[in-house]
């Protein structure tokens, strides 16, 4: 018996929760950067933005 399959399958399930985790994160702090009332806080949303999906601001 093989155990490459199982070990395939836990690490596709892995990196589904990881991406799944990943992608409440970044919609959870887009959500932040547009609805925040204050703009210090919209301010510090857009730059956890900025990390999370590794852009850099424009110059």
């Amino acid at each position: 018996m093989s155990v490459l399959p199982s070990v395939l399958h836990d690490a596709a399930a892995l990196t589904a929760a990881t991406g799944l985790t990943y992608t409440g994160a970044v919609v959870t702090v887009a959500a932040a950067s547009v609805l925040a009332r204050s703009p210090e806080r919209r301010r510090d949303a857009r730059a956890t933005l900025t990390i999370l999906v590794r852009r850099r601001p424009p110059r």
